[in-house]
């Protein structure tokens, strides 16, 4: 098989290209006006609807991202359905086109774009998310506000927090809050800085925060003293709700920012399944698009030949769905039995690819 294109080879490729793009501008469209409609319903304050429309739009490369590989089966199916029901794929293969050069084809097409959001989900992706939170919560709470490279911002009184990471959690069905690498900065009266405390870790504690590891420096009029404690309390009416809103969640931290947070959580014994699951999630995404695609070729040559759009559409959707479905049930008993993720992403697109070179085989028999 010659490994250099030819013109039957683009002429498929952009035809998929195309339906993929269509596809992939209605799916996402359609997900953006649900998150504006969903945030009409925040509007109030000094969060007009100016704010709620910047910061969906700031989102856009997020869910672009994460829209792509349903966009990808369904637009396949519909092109791969197009080229078959007005007899193109026919005379492709009456002109020496195979199906495994067919299968090459759409791979290579559908590999670019592939690429290019990989690209876009460790860079546009991470910035818009973070980019529509500053605005957001800047827009609602006065006393909040996220760092432009990272971290979060609050105020209570004469006192500035500001913290690098934190996560939310539950314990007891209550939720919790912790915060990492916190710092401290306490104002005196007459606005000269009273002391800076270091903090490890910060964690919520219903009425009151628990400090530990705390680096203390205490500023006099004409000295400073340092003090060194594991742990400490301090009273605080600070909203939870409103810093855990202006966290970054992990699902939208590029995937050298879940490796960190594995590194980090492992070294200090705590449970680091989330952050694993989403960090072999992404290594897995080209995988999955390209599985999910390769396994809807088979249907060009058989059931898309006669029906329409309808149809087409309808196997795309069931595709899709079932493959994510299967995915998820395997992610879930890999982390309920702390099993290794990357088997469990594996498995799903390993019997996709399998299904469809038995549909292959069967066709071509």
């Amino acid at each position: 098989m010659r490994l250099r294109p030819n013109l039957h080879d683009l002429y498929v490729g952009r035809v998929v290209l195309v339906t993929v793009l269509l596809t992939w501008t209605v799916l996402v469209g359609l997900d953006v006006v649900m998150a504006l409609s969903g945030e009409v319903g925040k509007l109030g304050g000094n969060y007009t609807f100016g704010h709620a429309l910047a910061g969906v739009l700031y989102t856009v490369p997020r869910r672009a991202y994460v829209m792509f590989p349903t966009a990808a089966v369904i637009g396949s199916l519909m092109g791969l359905g197009q080229l078959a029901a007005s007899s193109e794929l026919t005379a492709l293969r009456a002109l020496g086109l195979s199906r495994r050069r067919l299968g090459v084809s759409v791979a290579v097409a559908l590999g670019l774009l592939t690429g290019l959001m990989m690209i876009s989900g460790e860079t546009l992706g991470p910035w818009g998310q973070r980019q529509s939170d500053m605005l957001k919560t800047s827009a609602r709470f006065g006393d909040v506000a996220l760092d432009r490279y990272s971290g979060l911002w609050a105020r209570e009184g004469n006192t500035f927090l500001y913290a690098q990471s934190g996560e939310e959690g539950e314990i007891d069905g209550r939720p919790t809050l912790q915060l990492r690498d916190v710092r401290l900065y306490e104002l005196a009266g007459d606005g000269r800085l009273a002391s800076i405390a270091h903090v490890a870790t910060a964690d919520h504690q219903g009425d009151h925060w628990l400090f530990k590891d705390v680096r203390r420096t205490t500023f006099h009029a004409r000295s400073a003293t340092q003090q060194h404690v594991a742990s400490d309390r301090w009273e605080s009416e600070l909203d939870t709700a409103v810093l855990a809103s202006g966290m970054t969640r992990a699902r939208n931290l590029p995937t050298r920012e879940l490796k960190q947070n594995i590194d980090y959580r492992q070294r200090n014994g705590l449970d680091a399944r989330e952050y694993e699951d989403l960090y072999w999630g992404r290594w897995f995404y080209p995988i999955n698009v390209l599985a999910l695609c390769l396994a809807a070729i088979p249907f060009a040559f058989g059931s898309l030949r006669s029906g329409g759009m309808g149809k087409r559409l309808f196997i795309g959707i069931v595709f899709a769905i079932g493959f994510w479905a299967l995915q998820l049930q395997f992610v879930r008993l890999a982390s309920a039995f702390h099993l290794d993720f990357r088997v469990a992403y594996a498995i799903p697109p390993l019997l996709l690819l399998g299904m469809s070179a038995w549909m292959f085989r069967r066709r071509s028999s």
